[in-house]
Order: structure tokens, then C-alpha cells, then sequence
């Protein structure tokens, strides 16, 4: 099982692009054949450059190591370069690597990766999706219409999905936290009164922003969205900002979640220690991979907090993901693109299963996914903005504010 060659997919997914605007696919082949394939969740630099950091962190501190030396090979890119320290871009590269690691470990096996981590915990894994477009709505409309949310929530709730995220509170910006306008508190709390009206208590209600608020505004947005008892308030202040979040997470009667652009326990356990929030949203392709997203959900449940592994990416994410969630005992949910989007099923050949607002505990070995190269391969990303973007303009207190859920409208590979 000693790792030998690497090759890396950069896929754009077809209009409407939801996951962002490409993905990045790691494949390790061993000496003696296995593949396995991982997912590398950054965006700081561009692909080009991300293939050259994916690449440098194979070299340097994973060819010719075994494929089970994990704890090793993670190690060692912590520490590259004397760091020992969160590093969002070098962690990403591992992530997919180490994630790439476990599918060889278990295809060795004849194993799912979840029996390696402690086996079978939860056979079914409750779901959420985004509140998306359909292909007839004005995908630019749509993003700024609380009534056509809470038509669309009530077609996923009659689905089978308990808990649906929206985010109608405004832009996320390059400039740090802002207050919110008043349009974008009236039109958030107007988004939990109608979807909350077409589905009662059949769903949960998960409140989304992305760490575009000040800490006082955060409050204020956080305190309006109370009457409609959110399960979550998802990263209202930038990430980095823990003491701060923890402040919010005082003043609101809303539990607060947060991960997404967090990496490894290090981050996490900051997060638990200040009391900033009650559950935990790593993406494995960020986090560290699927180990360390063990080692967070075992910090978690020691502050009794739940984790539910954040998904805007490709699906070989998702499928760290459900490993993960079978096998602790702290899960909330996992994040899924509707019922787990078409061409993330195409592109796993429809290995993962999705059934009435649950995903199944994976059975295959590894991943359990077949990963359709020939398929990668038909859909090159050739843009050249990154994954996702934050605007640089501000907020706009005169004309309204729209979120248009992460995803581009048509320019997925322009």
C-alpha cells in the first residue's frame, strides 16, 4: 500500500453549477494498483496553483509513505515549513490526499471506511439541502422572493427533508463585518415567517449567513430571527473572530453553528472553549480530512456539542462526509445538494442513496463510490475565478441586498 503516483481532476459542474464553480479530485494510485480519490476543499489560490500545492504536499510529505500512516503523513504537512498551525490552503491539499488515503485503506479491506473508524454508529443520516431554483424559476428573483422559498421548502419538506437552510440576509464582503441594512433583517425575518407558515414544525428552519456581520449586528439580525425558533444561526461574524462569535452566541436564543472555513481541531476546539457555538460544520476537504474530522466530533461531544459536516463542493466530499456521520455518536446532519444533486450522483456512479430525507450508511468498499473519470475528463474547468468569490462592493443600505445562494448564475466555466 505504499502511495505512488498522483493525478488531479479540476471539474466544473454543468449550469446551474450548485457545489461551486469546479471541484478538485485527488487520485492516489498504490505500487501495487489501488486508486483511491479524495476531494480538496480551498479556494484561496486558483486551481492552477492549487494543483501546484496538492502536488508539492504529495512529494514532500506523502510518496513512498503507506497508505495507513495517516497520523504520520498529517504531521508532517502540519508542520511543513515550521508552521504547527492552521494553514487553510496546505490543509485543503492534504485533505484531499488523506481522504484519498482512506478510500485505498478500505478498497484494501473490503471495508466502507466508516467500519475503520469505529464501525457503524447511525445506519441512516438525516439530511439537509439549500433552498435552490428550479430550472423554471428566475434564478435572479428567486434569491430576493420569501413566497417562492416557501413554495419551493414546502416541495422538499412533501420530499421528505426535515431541515432546510436559506440565506437572505445579505452580501458577504471583502471589507469584514458590517451592520446589517434594516431591508435585510424586515426581509430575513420575512423569509422564517413564510417558509415556517408552509411548513410548520415538519422542518427545521436553518438560518445561513457567511461572516457578514459585526458583532452588534449580528445580534440584532440573530434577535429578529427569534419568534421563528431557527435550529441554527450559521456563522453570522467572519471566522476568524472567536471571542466575538462567542459574544453573539450569549445574546441570541439561537444556536449558532460555524466550521465551514474552519481547519483542523485546532480551530474547533478555539470554537468549543469560548462557548461560540453548539455545533460544529467542518468540511472534510478543509478540515484535515477523515481523521481529524474524527478527532473534532470527539473534542465535540466532550462540550456536548453535535456536528454536521458542511458540504458547497463535489461529491466525493460528501462522501467523506456520510463515513464520518455513520460512525459518531454526536451527528446532527449532513449537508446535501437537494437529494444529493445529479451530477454528483453521475460523477460517484450513483453509488450514495439518498431516501426520503435520509442518506444510507455507504456499503461498498472505501468510499463506496465509482468515480467516472471519463466523466471528469468531459467536464474541464477553463474559468479563472476561484470556487467561491466574496464581492468587494459594500453593503448598499439604498437598494436591496441579495444573496444569490453560492452559486453563479450560468458562468460556471466562463
Amino acid at each position: 500500500m505504499i502511495l505512488k503516483d498522483l493525478e488531479i481532476f479540476i471539474v466544473s459542474p454543468p449550469a446551474p453549477g450548485w457545489g461551486g464553480r469546479y471541484w478538485i479530485f485527488p487520485k492516489i494510485t498504490t505500487a501495487d494498483s489501488i486508486t483511491g480519490y479524495g476531494e480538496c476543499y480551498a479556494s484561496t489560490v486558483g486551481p492552477k496553483a492549487m494543483v501546484a500545492v496538492i502536488e508539492d504536499v504529495f512529494e514532500r510529505h506523502m510518496k513512498g509513505a503507506r497508505a495507513e500512516d495517516i497520523e504520520l503523513m498529517f504531521r508532517r504537512a502540519y508542520s511543513s515549513g515550521f508552521t504547527q498551525r492552521p494553514d487553510p490552503t496546505v490543509m485543503g491539499a492534504f485533505s484531499g490526499l488523506e481522504i484519498a488515503c482512506w478510500d485505498i485503506l478500505g478498497k484494501i479491506r473490503n471495508r466502507p471506511v466508516w467500519a475503520l473508524l469505529g464501525g457503524r454508529m447511525n445506519e441512516r443520516l438525516r439530511s439537509y439541502t439549500y433552498i435552490y431554483p428550479g430550472p423554471d424559476d428566475d434564478h435572479h428573483a428567486f434569491w430576493t422572493d420569501p413566497d417562492a422559498h416557501a413554495e419551493k421548502a414546502a416541495a422538499l419538506v412533501a420530499e421528505g427533508f426535515t431541515a432546510l437552510k436559506f440565506d437572505p440576509a445579505g452580501p458577504y464582503t471583502i471589507r469584514g463585518g458590517h451592520m446589517p441594512a434594516m431591508s435585510d433583517i424586515t426581509r430575513s425575518v420575512a423569509y422564517c415567517a413564510k417558509i415556517r407558515e408552509a411548513v410548520g414544525d415538519r422542518a427545521d428552519l436553518l438560518f445561513g449567513t457567511h461572516g457578514q456581520f459585526n458583532v452588534a449586528g449580528a445580534i440584532r439580525m440573530g434577535q429578529a430571527l427569534e419568534p421563528f425558533s431557527p435550529l441554527w444561526y450559521e456563522e453570522p461574524i467572519p471566522p476568524d473572530a472567536t471571542e466575538d462569535l462567542a459574544r453573539v452566541a450569549r445574546a441570541v436564543r439561537v444556536p449558532i453553528a460555524t466550521g465551514e472555513r474552519l481547519t483542523t481541531k485546532q480551530e474547533f476546539a478555539a470554537v468549543l472553549r469560548a462557548g461560540a457555538a453548539e455545533i460544529l460544520q467542518p468540511a472534510l476537504g478543509r478540515a484535515g480530512g477523515i481523521l481529524e474530522g474524527r478527532k473534532i466530533a470527539a473534542v465535540a461531544e466532550v462540550f456536548s456539542a453535535q456536528v454536521a459536516p458542511h458540504l458547497y463542493a463535489g461529491p466525493v466530499e460528501w462522501a467523506a462526509n456520510l463515513h464520518l456521520g455513520v460512525s459518531i455518536p454526536n451527528l446532527l446532519m449532513v449537508e446535501t445538494i437537494e437529494q444529493g444533486g445529479a451530477f454528483h450522483m453521475a460523477l460517484t456512479g450513483h453509488r450514495l442513496k439518498w431516501d426520503q430525507g435520509y442518506v444510507l450508511a455507504p456499503e461498498g468498499p472505501g468510499l463506496g463510490i465509482e468515480f467516472d473519470e471519463a466523466l471528469a475528463r468531459a467536464h474541464p474547468w477553463t474559468g479563472t475565478e476561484l470556487h467561491l468569490q466574496m464581492q468587494e462592493a459594500p453593503c448598499d443600505y439604498l437598494k436591496p441586498n441579495a444573496f444569490e445562494g453560492g452559486a453563479p448564475r450560468g458562468d460556471t466555466n466562463d
